[in-house]
């Protein structure tokens, strides 16, 4: 690359390039947009208002994301992501006895618990009259759905279950965690309902999964 088209890359001073600012630009309006969803909702998150927290201009939030769907999506992908990778770098770091699907469970419904689960959950709610919201929601659900599977997969390879019978198995506690998290919002548990369901939950899964082999060196660990 000629000299002058280097220093056009990198023009900011930071020594930047021009892509790795692009994706510094679109990742924090990313996150602001799922702040915004997490703190105000649907209706209370706007384009203005996102590209206010991320400290962008107007112009590049639309340059990047024209509309607020199309910031949305991407935030919910972005968001998915990143629980994706929190979640399995959570259950790596389990002690060994926890490491097992029990442990994955009380972890998942932690998630579930969490203010960016609960900002899905109202947009799927806010979903159900809004039309233009509507394709997203069932789009997103899927998503989370299918990421919870393949880390299922990652963190359980040895399950001898058959693929349909664990599909449908993994969306029987996806359906339960999203009621239970309903409630949970509302209650805090303070009765100990969404408890005691879980650990009913949990006593079905340690009698169809088997607990993941141990990694070498591992049986060392206290």
């Amino acid at each position: 690359m000629p000299l002058s088209s280097r220093r056009r890359h990198r023009d900011d001073g930071t020594g930047r390039t021009q892509e790795e600012r692009r994706a510094r630009t679109r990742a924090r309006l990313l996150d602001a947009t799922v702040d915004c969803l997490v703190e105000l909702g649907w209706s209370g998150t706007s384009t203005t208002e996102v590209a206010g927290r991320a400290g962008v201009s107007r112009g590049a939030q639309q340059h990047h994301y024209p509309t607020k769907m199309g910031l949305v999506a991407a935030a919910m992908e972005h968001l998915l992501e990143r629980q994706r990778l929190a979640y399995e770098q959570a259950y790596a770091i389990l002690p060994p006895e926890r490491r097992n699907v029990e442990g994955a469970l009380d972890l998942l419904w932690n998630v579930f618990r969490q203010p960016p689960a609960l900002a899905l959950l109202e947009l799927s709610v806010a979903a159900r009259t809004d039309d233009e919201l509507k394709p997203l929601c069932v789009d997103i659900n899927e998503r989370v759905l299918q990421v919870i599977l393949e880390t299922f997969g990652r963190l359980f390879p040895g399950t001898t279950l058959p693929e349909d019978f664990a599909d449908t198995m993994v969306r029987a506690v996806f359906a339960m965690f999203v009621g239970l998290s309903l409630q949970n919002s509302l209650d805090g548990d303070v009765h100990g309902h969404q408890a005691a369901v879980l650990a009913h939950i949990k006593s079905v899964a340690r009698v169809l999964v088997p607990n993941p082999p141990a990694a070498p060196g591992e049986g060392s660990l206290r």
